[in-house]
């Protein structure tokens, strides 16, 4: 993929993460630590508790890697991940990379109330393009991130290039299934400016060129529009709370992007999962 056509990826979703309507609903609807999704144990669980399921099962996923890691987040947000992995975890350090400056700021604020500033740093830039040096980091990490990257080969490869030997790359993603229509998911795609999402079977394929080994997986595809299906329950019934937080604009067409998220889970054709693979 050329360079002006990554780059164009990338301020599309600098843009949309950076504007008001999103970093309010996102804060305020998903709890400002996770966005991401979640691992329900019960109907009709909260949000945030779901979400750092998740965090708190990818953790265990680590493996070895994972033990006193200097770790890196792609794809950060407001750096509830982070804060996870040095304070309950064992991680020595993370770094956040992440596109939007309005999240990095309160990812920075919530470092510094926490006293963590000398464990996690936050630097802008883009998991295609990670600012970090060969093999810096004994964990790549990122959550539900990869899907607004439409060179996710790329992806990959940086991925593999700022690993350490013996490191490990675990991440989760909405997926779509080998035999899903791309006209029935096109509603989907519009939403997030996208042809396409990844697959395990792309995902496979993509780590084994960059040189990476199939490590163990969780595909959960009922996690996502349980969790979709949670997040358009909670803005629609606090539409009246959010009067004049985010505009009535972007809530119906969240609430309608939401539902094209839970038709394509319960239709079969999405999925979702924890993935991981390793660098020799």
């Amino acid at each position: 993929m050329k360079a002006e056509s990554r780059a164009e990826d990338v301020a599309v979703a600098e843009d949309y993460y950076d504007s008001d309507d999103a970093d309010r609903f996102y804060f305020t609807i998903w709890g400002g630590e996770d966005i991401h999704v979640g691992l329900y144990q019960t109907p009709g669980e909260a949000i945030a508790p779901a979400s750092r399921r998740t965090v708190a099962t990818m953790a265990e996923m680590m493996g070895p890697a994972g033990k006193a890691a200097r770790i890196v987040d792609l794809g950060a947000g407001y750096g509830g991940s982070a804060r996870y992995l040095v304070t309950e975890a064992g991680a020595k350090e993370v770094v956040c990379v992440n596109i939007s400056e309005t999240q990095n700021r309160i990812n920075r604020d919530k470092n510094e109330a926490a006293g963590l500033t000398d464990r996690i740093d936050v630097l802008h830039g883009s998991f295609d393009d990670v600012p970090a040096k060969d093999e810096a980091f004994d964990v790549v990490w990122s959550q539900d991130s990869f899907l607004h990257g439409a060179d996710r080969q790329r992806i990959i490869e940086e991925c593999e290039r700022i690993l350490k030997p013996g490191g490990r790359l675990i991440f989760t993603d909405i997926l779509q299934t080998s035999d899903a229509p791309a006209d029935k998911l096109q509603p989907i795609y519009d939403r997030i400016h996208l042809s396409s999402l990844g697959s395990v079977d792309f995902y496979d394929e993509a780590a084994e060129k960059a040189g990476l080994v199939p490590g163990p997986k969780k595909i959960l595809p009922e996690m996502l529009p349980t969790h979709y299906g949670r997040v358009r329950e909670e803005l629609t019934s606090r539409r009246d709370e959010l009067k004049g937080v985010v505009s009535d604009d972007y809530a119906d067409r969240m609430i309608a992007g939401l539902g094209a998220w839970v038709d394509g889970g319960n239709s079969g054709w999405l999925s979702w999962g924890i993935m991981t693979y390793d660098k020799p």
